[in-house]
């Protein structure tokens, strides 16, 4: 099999990551290294490929079959039209674009070219969601009432002093973390149509939220509470549970999301599973009939580059398209909405 060939534009942290997975796969292999920074050419030379400084240097030298962008967020809608305009397929990463502007107009680009577009929600590739999902999906809960989320951690002071940008509008948990968690929700319980929420700033003091408590109602009629946090000292978020990202410390007994239905709730990512054995016989006062979910863990960024080869070659469609991506911004910002206003946002 001849592997397709795959540039990553943006040498930060999560480029790094992608060019890491690229060279480690069977199915693509890193062609170019996209990015005008310094520091870009010695990753370049230790990668042993040519680095161009822009995607037009890099499409008029040597075309890739598939480019990754992982470049800073304002830069995302430019990019990305100069992908679709050179017919090169693009892994863009999240969130889609800067402001929901862009985004619906990336969108309507998307639709009327047919270009193949996957938005980086890397988590939508992760073993444990997949397995989540379809226990959701077999009806084991019965039907679907209610979930329970969070994503509760402490960021160090340092992150602040290294950015000043976070202590600002903007550089707070809801539009930096809270995105990831609005796709991993879609995902096990379907549309969002509306959300509440209240923020706070009184652990830190800055001019951006620290802790926000969320309500969340799906199309289907299922609620949900979030709570998010920064600030908080407590291990209940996916990072920390899902033992996906080696960086951090995790903890096998906590969970981050419990979804509940009529029969029973399943808790993720410990896959604990509460179900009443006879459905004609469901109260609190009977026991539940208690069991582990067998799933298998694995770094969902790798399964997301061998998706990415397949949209690439035509040979699927994208797990998390662009329409998502819009879905994902255009929800992520009515919180921050509804937190500034104290109502109820539609998301629609």
């Amino acid at each position: 099999m001849t592997k397709t060939r795959i540039a990553v534009a943006g040498a930060g942290l999560i480029g790094r990551s992608h060019i890491a997975v690229v060279q480690a796969s069977p199915t693509v292999t890193l062609s170019a290294i996209v990015d005008p920074s310094p520091g870009a050419a010695e990753l370049a030379a230790r990668a042993g490929v040519p680095l161009h400084r822009s995607l037009g240097e890099l499409f008029a030298q040597d075309k890739p079959d598939a480019v990754v962008l992982a470049t800073p967020n304002q830069l995302h809608y430019e990019q990305s039209i100069a992908c679709i305009e050179a017919g090169v397929p693009q892994l863009l990463e999240k969130p889609i674009t800067a402001t929901l502007d862009e985004a619906e107009r990336l969108v309507a680009t998307v639709r009327r070219t047919g270009a193949r577009v996957l938005i980086g929600h890397h988590r939508a590739h992760s073993p444990i969601m997949a397995k989540a999902k379809q226990v959701v999906a077999s009806g084991v809960l019965g039907r679907l009432v209610a979930v329970m989320g969070s994503a509760t951690f402490l960021k160090p002071d340092h992150y602040y002093v290294d950015g000043p940008w976070r202590k600002e509008p903007g550089g707070g948990p809801i539009l930096i973390n809270m995105i990831h968690e609005v796709h991993n929700l879609r995902m096990l319980c379907g549309d969002i149509v509306a959300v509440q929420a209240l923020a706070s700033n009184a652990a830190r003091g800055f001019a951006v939220e620290d802790t926000v408590s969320i309500n969340l109602q799906f199309a289907n009629g299922v609620l949900g509470s979030f709570l998010l946090s920064d600030t908080a000292a407590c291990p209940k978020s996916w990072e920390q549970t899902s033992q996906e990202n080696k960086a951090y410390p995790t903890y096998e007994d906590e969970d981050c999301y419990t979804i509940t239905g009529t029969n029973g709730c399943l808790s993720v990512p410990t896959m604990r599973l509460k179900t009443y054995p006879r459905a004609e016989d469901r109260s609190w006062w009977k026991p539940f009939e208690v069991g582990v979910v067998g799933m298998i863990r694995d770094d969902p960024l790798k399964h997301q580059m061998e998706h990415f080869g397949a949209v690439a070659r035509g040979e699927a469609q994208p797990i998390v398209s662009a329409e998502d991506g819009l879905k994902n911004l255009r929800i992520t910002e009515a919180i921050v909405e509804a937190a500034r206003t104290g109502t109820v946002v539609p998301t629609a």
